[in-house]
């Protein structure tokens, strides 16, 4: 669609700078994910990063303890009641269903680890800023 009105259906993709930017954004060693990773090395636990082998490739993995841990980022996986869980102001219905899939996606990857017998913590960015609750709440999942 060109013309005037060509940014306003809801239906279309984003632009292309939009595009650009939101590629940038990464999916692996975010500073959420970072702040877990440490504060779980800290604590004296190893594990393994994104095991593809595994539903949604869990951020850690601890194979002996059969647990595994998910660092999401607010904005993309929609963290319920977080600010930070936003709407974008142009092409909501894009963005509702691209968000859709994304929550329905680890709401998959969550049933079926939990159903082959794994524990599963999910750690939204948010909480990751408090880091004694951050270590209080790793200290007992993983314990």
């Amino acid at each position: 669609m060109t013309g005037p009105n060509a940014g306003d259906r809801d239906d279309e993709a984003p632009s292309e700078t939009t595009r650009r930017r939101m590629s940038r954004v990464g999916s692996k060693d975010t500073g959420p994910e970072m702040r877990v990773r440490q504060t779980a090395h800290a604590l004296g636990y190893r594990y393994r990063l994104h095991a593809r082998d595994l539903p949604g490739s869990p951020d850690l993995v601890f194979r002996g303890r059969r647990k595994v841990i998910f660092v999401h980022g607010c904005y993309w996986h929609r963290h319920p009641g977080c600010k930070r869980a936003s709407m974008p102001s142009t092409r909501r219905e894009y963005w509702q269903a691209k968000f859709d899939r994304n929550v329905a996606r680890d709401a998959d990857a969550e049933t079926a680890l939990r159903e082959a017998g794994w524990d599963v913590l999910v750690v939204w960015e948010c909480e990751t800023k408090d880091s004694h609750g951050l270590k209080d709440r790793l200290r007992r999942f993983l314990g």
